[in-house]
């Protein structure tokens, strides 16, 4: 251990080595900073959706009166809270809204139509501590590793080094050791801090740790390897410059070019259109044709009595949910199209450690396609929960009072 305590001392004389180190935990206080602070928002927004919808749902109560008008005028909102790891990598939170008011009324309109942005305009992702530490650290890594052998070439102390008795064990080994454990000292203790901030489990941080350690790992692997050979101090540096620009920008960015042309999916904008024309168009077609159609997957409402005015409620809410049966299979397309586009990609992560990692760091906090998916399939049951307790109120007549309103489904986060 005195062997590695020595080479951190020298380590610590060089001006480079402190600027790069320093840059670094800078950089990496910064990213928690900014992900604590873009939880906190989130969290905040979703208070305030909950504490506004309430004052909305009162304000409703007053003239909703029958459960067409509290179904149709009444917004129920949803939210997906952010884990306690969630600051760290944000993932598809950065992408993917997290809070959404859904009516009894065709949902496929109201899901797409929220979709915030364009994640291909979002590939870079936000500042966090995962960027930091996906594309940063090895960068840090290559300015304190290029020329750990060719630098003693140059400067004609190579040889003397080499012939020092158990070389290796008492000069190399505790260089590289340095050199690793002050970077991932860095890292590690910043994560930490913010784990312990925002109350995450003892058992998802350390797993977290874990990933951080096995991508520092990796990288001092890479920049051992070039370091040893050869080449000059620029060529190295060069050479590992080279592996970082292919391995974290490249390849991945390739990838992702050939595996969404390999597997186009509908899009989502384009399913919120046929959706919306589906509902207006039944406004269009005949009533008793429609809602024999609805009877078809409703059987239990088959002896609702017939229409007696040119418009009534079960109508409405019937069509409304044949114009989601009618892009179902639209939407199911651009699902399973997604999660072929996410297997393929985790094949080829396979290939690339740190991408591997870095969606391996999404899972464990949270953030990642199938927390999303999970999200909008919590939404899909509560809004079934919302259609089939309005129902009996608009096919059977059952009547509908003040107590019902208040009875209606409340959301469940995760």
């Amino acid at each position: 251990m005195k062997h590695v305590w020595r080479e951190i001392n020298f380590l610590m004389r060089q001006r480079a080595s402190v600027w790069a180190i320093a840059l670094l935990a800078g950089l990496a206080a910064l990213s928690v900073g900014l992900g604590l602070q873009e939880v906190a928002r989130q969290k905040a927004a979703m208070s305030e959706v909950i504490a506004l919808q309430k004052k909305d749902t009162a304000a409703i109560k007053v003239f909703a009166t029958d459960a067409g008008d509290a179904a149709y005028y009444r917004f129920h909102p949803t939210w997906d809270p952010p884990s306690a790891l969630a600051f760290a990598a944000l993932g598809q939170r950065d992408i993917a809204p997290s809070t959404l008011r859904i009516r009894a009324l065709a949902l496929e309109g109201q899901i797409y139509e929220n979709e915030a942005q364009n994640p291909e305009l979002a590939l870079p992702g936000r500042f966090d501590f995962a960027f930091v530490l996906i594309y940063l650290a090895p960068l840090v890594l290559v300015v304190l590793f290029y020329d750990l052998w060719s630098g003693e070439r140059e400067a004609g102390r190579l040889s003397s080094l080499q012939a020092v008795p158990k070389a290796w064990v008492r000069i190399w080994l505790p260089r590289v050791a340095a050199r690793f454990g002050l970077v991932s000292s860095v890292l590690v203790v910043v994560f930490w801090g913010g784990a312990l901030i925002s109350g995450a489990g003892i058992g998802d941080t350390i797993a977290f740790t874990a990933l951080i350690l096995a991508l520092l790992g990796f990288w001092t692997l890479i920049a051992t390897w070039v370091a040893k050979g050869a080449g000059s101090s620029p060529t190295n540096a060069a050479v590992l410059a080279t592996i970082w620009f292919v391995i974290t920008l490249i390849a991945p960015a390739g990838s992702n070019l050939v595996i969404n042309a390999a597997t186009p999916i509908p899009d989502g904008a384009a399913i919120m259109r046929e959706n919306r024309e589906a509902v207006h168009d039944a406004w269009d077609i005949d009533r008793d044709a429609t809602l024999q159609r609805f009877y078809k997957l409703y059987p239990e409402y088959a002896t609702s009595p017939p229409m007696q005015r040119p418009f009534e409620w079960k109508w409405y809410y019937a069509f409304q949910h044949l114009g989601d049966q009618q892009v179902e299979p639209l939407s199911t397309a651009y699902r399973a199209g997604i999660v072929e586009r996410e297997a393929r990609a985790g094949l080829v992560a396979l290939a690339l450690p740190p991408i591997a990692i870095q969606r391996a760091l999404y899972r464990i906090a949270g953030t990642d396609m199938s927390a999303q998916w999970d999200y909008q399939d919590r939404i899909r049951a509560y809004h079934t929960q919302l259609r089939t307790y309005y129902y009996p109120f608009l096919f059977s007549a059952k009547p509908f009072t003040s107590a019902d309103f208040d009875a209606a489904p409340a959301y469940a986060p995760r």
